[in-house]
């Protein structure tokens, strides 16, 4: 049996065991990938401009933390997401790369530093996300309210998008997210609800469908976003039920993309899905009625997000014409 060692980026030479709970799991050995996800590795000198501003200011980003393919391309537009509360996850997610253990106490000055880079880079939008922390009493979810309101005293023009843990079993923390008023909020079902056993253990899907149904009915202004992983062995219906779930819930924008396997100690890709089908499914989601689809095999959760946020935007505002325009003809 075999142990893969993950290096962590920002302290060279020093091996650390990411996912010592996976340890001991049997190998899923890791399939080649097909022509249409491979990607450059990153040289442009903005990405190394924005790498260094993030080491500068002592910023996690899950761009780095989970192994986004899409870093490259990013860093280069100046973009990237920041994840806050540390870089240690208190959950055991068997896609995640994001590494599992006992976090560390919250860094006070940390809210500051990201309204800082987010100043220095000159955003349009921001991703803030996060790890999981179970360990505290609200999740996390003041630390959150905090960084929102840093960046809004110090970029008072750039848009923001928090991705969100599901806040189990922390009773009032998803108010406090929404009294702070991010403009979209994200939260990522990640798999179909048969999976969840074995994909997302420590999660409930029912759970996080709640959590995008409460944030509508608490502040119908803020823009509600999801997102799944497909390729882990989901079925084509389960996918368009968990579409209905969705807009049940009136989540406006969707994400669809390829899951693909960190290490060998990971879940395994059961199938590499075309970008004909991710088109398809694309399709499906408009007819549904949600106002922005990403879904192609390269799309993340904050790819292309200030782009995607404007078209959100658009979107919205042309459906509310429509309604009006309706009412007036009735």
């Amino acid at each position: 049996m075999s142990v893969r060692l993950m290096i962590d980026h920002r302290k060279k030479g020093e091996a650390t065991l990411r996912h010592p709970e996976k340890a001991h799991r049997p190998d899923n050995p890791i399939a080649r990938k097909p022509e249409w996800i491979r990607v450059r590795a990153p040289n442009h000198p903005t990405y190394h401009e924005t790498r260094k501003l993030m080491r500068d200011n002592n910023l996690v980003t899950v761009c780095e933390e989970a192994a986004c393919p899409n870093i490259g391309e990013c860093w280069s537009q100046r973009h990237a997401t920041m994840m806050i509360m540390g870089e240690i996850c208190t959950r055991a997610c068997a896609f995640c790369n994001v590494t599992t253990g006992l976090p560390n106490a919250l860094d006070a000055d940390e809210p500051g530093r990201v309204a800082d880079a987010v100043a220095r880079l000159g955003l349009r939008h921001v991703v803030i996300t996060s790890v999981d922390r179970d360990d505290l009493a609200d999740g996390g979810a003041h630390h959150f309210a905090r960084v929102i309101g840093a960046i809004r005293a110090s970029a008072p023009d750039t848009t923001i998008e928090i991705l969100t843990p599901d806040f189990l079993r922390k009773p009032g923390a998803l108010e406090v997210v929404v009294r702070a008023r991010p403009d979209v909020f994200n939260h990522n079902l990640e798999t179909v609800p048969r999976l969840y056993t074995t994909i997302r253990p420590g999660a409930r899907y029912y759970q996080s469908m709640r959590l995008l149904d409460d944030v509508k009915r608490m502040d119908p202004s803020i823009f509600t976003k999801s997102g799944l992983m497909l390729g882990l062995g989901e079925e084509r219906p389960e996918i368009l039920q968990v579409m209905d779930d969705l807009r049940i819930a009136d989540v406006d924008f969707i994400t669809l993309g390829q899951y693909l396997q960190p290490t060998v100690k990971h879940a395994a890709v059961a199938r590499f899905v075309t970008p004909e089908e991710f088109a398809d499914y694309a399709g499906m989601a408009r007819v549904k009625g949600f106002l922005q689809v990403s879904s192609s095999p390269l799309t993340r959760s904050s790819y292309h997000a200030d782009s995607d946020f404007a078209q959100l935007r658009a979107a919205r505002e042309q459906r509310l014409r429509a309604e009006r325009g309706a009412m007036e003809i009735k």
